[in-house]
């Protein structure tokens, strides 16, 4: 195994921007194969990127955390996505039921320290668990989306998971997703059509009223300080400082190198 720190992904990030998200896809497919997947929350972006993903042939699994409080529009997002592009689905679910949790912690979700808790149990440790089984997750975090994610890398290492994080859609706009999805009639999660821009939890989501921010819905009874749940490493502060260990030969053909060990 070798390291591979953000610092290292400069070069090749720039020489990314230039790309389309297909692109991008097929890069990330023929480099890593199997041992890439999509990260997806079922949302809209993340709808556009699994048929982007389908058209390209790029026959890469997508995980999914069914956080076990999902409403029932994402769960047939999934399925209709499954059905309309023949995805191969990963759906990764909680130790605890929430009613399990609720009896062992109490409602958590009702305070900031509470909430942080909340969604790493139900997004973070279930991702975690399947920590190794892939080099790399693509995801469909765009620099439109403002906040945090307004100068999203895409490329990202995520120690957490100890993966690469490929995110193709990065320099997309809000029109050019609008307009994909017009163009190829993308199957979208119908929350998005009653006022909800960004979608979660049902206990911790809410439609946003004309003029908000966007992810005003998310953890509203909370206040404006807690905006994410924690899963991406970029939303995160410091969440791509540390490094990942990958094998030697992924990171040379990464960075499109070969090493010399000769002293």
């Amino acid at each position: 195994m070798a390291v591979l720190s953000q610092s290292d992904l400069a070069a090749l990030n720039q020489s990314f921007e230039e790309r389309s998200p297909r692109e991008i896809i097929e890069w990330a497919a023929k480099v890593l194969g199997s041992n890439a997947a999509i990260l997806s929350a079922m949302q809209m972006s993340g709808s556009v990127l699994c048929h982007m993903a389908s058209e390209a042939n790029a026959k890469l699994d997508v995980v999914f955390v069914d956080t076990g409080v999902m409403f029932q529009e994402t769960l047939t997002t999934r399925d209709k996505l499954i059905s309309d592009l023949g995805l191969n689905v990963v759906t990764l679910t909680p130790e605890l039921t929430i009613e399990e949790q609720t009896e062992k912690f109490g409602v958590l979700y009702l305070t900031h320290d509470g909430q942080e808790k909340c969604c790493e149990m139900r997004k973070s440790e279930p991702l975690r668990k399947i920590k190794g089984k892939y080099h790399a997750f693509l995801g469909a975090l765009r620099r439109d989306e403002g906040e945090r994610r307004s100068n999203v890398p895409i490329l990202a290492v995520d120690p957490a998971m100890n993966s690469l994080r490929v995110n193709p859609m990065a320099n997309m706009t809000n029109a050019q997703v609008d307009q994909y999805i017009r163009q190829n009639r993308v199957y979208i999660n119908p929350l998005h059509f009653q006022g909800f821009e960004t979608i979660g939890c049902n206990r911790c989501t809410t439609p946003v009223l004309p003029g908000e921010p966007k992810r005003a819905g998310r953890w509203r009874h909370l206040g404006p300080w807690s905006m994410y749940c924690g899963i991406n490493p970029t939303d995160r502060a410091g969440g791509t400082d540390k490094s990942i260990d990958l094998p030697q030969e992924l990171i040379d053909v990464l960075l499109g190198r070969e090493t010399d060990f000769a002293i």
